[in-house]
């Protein structure tokens, strides 16, 4: 216990000595076309590349629209139109994502819980007690 609150003092003496040093931030001119399109390349990139993936043309053949059809009709989308599609791929929940979170929680939950001697689900845990 006693190297664990040592472990602990280390990390925090050298996270608020290095809070002190200074972060350092570079500026750059802007062209008006840059600033007044909200959606750049990139964005446009992401909404096709998602349409490309093999579970997204599934779907798209499931509902009668054709994977072609819908990556044309991408490319002639306006920015904020992109910009908005690009956000909501972003928001979408990742298949699988969510499920692996969760079990990576318990496991690391009932580890914790083991090697505090309060559970003993893992044979492979010593108690700290």
């Amino acid at each position: 216990m006693h190297c664990l609150k040592r472990l602990i003092a280390s990390v925090l003496i050298a996270s608020t000595a290095l809070m002190g040093l200074p972060i350092t931030a570079s500026a750059a001119m802007v062209g008006t076309e840059e600033a007044l399109s909200p959606a750049s390349g990139v964005e446009r990139d992401k909404v096709s590349a998602f349409l490309l993936r093999e579970d997204v043309r599934a779907a798209l053949q499931a509902r009668g629209v054709n994977p072609e059809a819908a990556a044309e009709r991408v490319q002639a989308l306006s920015n904020e139109e992109v910009a908005q599609l690009a956000q909501q791929i972003d928001q979408a929940p990742a298949a699988g994502v969510d499920v692996l979170g969760f079990f990576l929680v318990l496991f690391v939950v009932l580890l914790i819980t083991d090697a505090l001697g309060m559970t003993k689900v893992f044979p492979f845990t010593r108690t700290m007690r």
